[in-house]
């Protein structure tokens, strides 16, 4: 198996107010942006430690700005060129349709029936206008199919979720409220996963 080290994107101020962001372009906030500078520090000794030349192994982010944000900064951290690494839109998060700004209580305040539902359902109902976990879990499956070789990946806690039941590590059940660490790296290999935060 390939090695990824994913990386979700630092904090912004939607993340701290607890607000769904979805595909809504929210910049890092300081906090993000001293976490996204962190997880490249740990993401440096990891690369170090497993023998990649950071100039040599593959990069890609989500398009979304708050996941280019904290892989410029990782960069930085790395010495790189800031241009140096691919978008694909399939990192993209989970799109919350409707409900995106609002906080989970007003989401369940506008549709208290839907809310619910999904609370039961999370991987395969979606607020209207969203997607569906299920619907995230075959576009990572299909980036990940696509890789040729180790790669340092930027994204988002919705696509986290969704890989690791893509690759048989989580059940949709475990995956669907797991918290997604800022400021870390997850270390998809053979191994299994690994968090270093």
């Amino acid at each position: 198996m390939l090695t990824i080290y994913y990386i979700r994107h630092g904090e912004t101020e939607w993340n701290a107010l607890g607000r769904l962001q979805g595909v809504q372009d929210i910049p890092l906030n300081e906090l993000g942006r001293t976490q996204s500078v962190h997880a490249g520090s740990i993401l440096a000794d990891l690369l170090k430690r497993d023998g990649h030349d950071p100039q040599s192994i593959d990069f890609v982010a989500s398009p979304l700005g708050r996941a280019r944000q904290t892989m410029d900064l990782m960069r930085g951290v790395l010495k790189l060129p800031l241009s140096g690494y691919a978008l694909d839109e399939r990192l993209r998060e989970i799109g919350y349709g409707e409900w995106e700004g609002s906080t989970l209580a007003e989401a369940e305040a506008k549709d208290p029936t839907l809310f619910a539902r999904r609370q039961v359902s999370k991987w395969t109902v979606a607020p209207s206008g969203g997607e569906t976990y299920l619907e995230v879990q075959a576009r990572v499956a299909g980036w990940h199919q696509d890789l040729r070789s180790d790669t340092v990946a930027v994204a988002h806690g919705g696509t986290a979720r969704a890989l690791m039941v893509a690759l048989g590590l989580k059940t949709p059940e475990s995956a669907a409220d797991l918290k997604i660490e800022q400021g870390a790296v997850y270390v998809f290999g053979d191994n299994g996963l690994a968090l270093y935060s």
